[in-house]
């Protein structure tokens, strides 16, 4: 057998035809190549398993595994006890890994070797790679234990690279969990070593209504408080339980001022197309408010004058 490799990226799949191929790419395409690429198809329906298939036939980093589906917190577990690797590297089936990812998380891990967890900063993107916002985040293990301890995930998942031995030692992933428990693993985690962000941009972390995080929400929430009340009986503390709603929009209200946000973000960014998309999806969720017909208003004005403009000084 070869030598282990440093890095082992782990990474699920369910149902991610549309986005797979563009995570693949961005793992094989890494400026750190000393790594494995474990892959478990978690027994999808699309046409995800053909294409896993066509990239492991190619890159013989890929170990490919298929089977019948077994839920997320299984999946994560089962791809644990695979790796080789003193780092595991998680990634999702439907984001998008910077090419410098890699090569930063084992640079700090190497020079922290008191943390046992690093994430980084990220782009929110829509589910057609349109950029929504940077989310900057906290970079010390003190700022994210306190938010951990109030319910607070900012240590995104699959921007998450964690030293292998220390994942073992407080368990993997709570099978118990409705979902995948990722803010009860950051808090167990926190308990045998530090946490940490790094201030540069390591994903494009996608949005879209088909995800399993848009989906599982108010079950998500649960395992948040959860995980919570466990850490703080751990640690004998009494603490104070932050989220009351997921972060995501639930229903039309919520729906609807965020396709307001981001359309007026696109429309100061001069991305006119994206503005008028997103003037219609607030339209369609509440089309009496007039904040929607303002957005898609500018929105056509502009494209238009931008397209005439250009059309008459060619």
């Amino acid at each position: 057998m070869n030598p282990p490799p440093l890095v082992s990226v782990l990474m699920s799949v369910y149902n991610s035809e549309r986005y797979l191929a563009q995570a693949i790419e961005s793992i094989l395409h890494q400026s750190f190549t000393d790594f494995e690429f474990i892959i478990i198809d978690d027994g999808s329906t699309d046409r995800s398993l053909e294409i896993l298939q066509a990239y492991a036939q190619r890159d013989p980093r890929i170990q490919l595994i298929s089977r019948e589906n077994r839920g997320l917190a299984r999946t994560k577990n089962e791809l644990v006890s695979l790796a080789r690797g003193e780092f595991l590297a998680i990634m999702d089936s439907d984001d998008v890994a910077m090419p410098d990812r890699l090569a930063h998380q084992v640079a700090f891990l190497r020079a922290n070797p008191d943390v046992v967890c690093v994430g980084g900063a990220y782009d929110f993107i829509d589910e057609a790679g349109r950029l929504l916002e940077h989310v900057s985040v906290p970079l010390t293990d003190a700022d994210l234990q306190r938010f951990a301890l109030q319910g607070k995930v900012l240590i995104n998942h699959p921007s998450a690279m964690i030293r292998r031995q220390a994942l073992e030692q407080v368990g993997g992933y709570d099978e118990t969990m409705h979902t995948d428990g990722i803010l009860d693993l950051w808090l167990r985690l926190g308990e045998v070593g530090k946490l940490a962000n790094l201030a540069e941009t390591v994903l494009h972390y996608r949005q879209h209504q088909h995800s399993v995080s848009e989906q599982k929400q108010w079950l998500q929430l649960e395992d948040k408080r959860e995980a919570c009340e466990r850490a703080w009986r751990r640690r004998g503390i009494t603490g104070t339980f932050a989220e009351t709603t997921p972060w995501r929009p639930v229903d039309r209200p919520s729906r609807y001022h965020y396709y307001l946000k981001y359309g007026w973000s696109f429309l100061n960014r001069r991305e006119w197309g994206a503005a008028i998309i997103y003037g219609f999806r607030a339209m369609r969720e509440l089309p009496w408010k007039r904040g929607a017909w303002k957005l898609l208003t500018y929105g056509v004005i502009k494209y238009l004058t931008t397209t005439l403009s250009s059309w008459v000084f060619r």
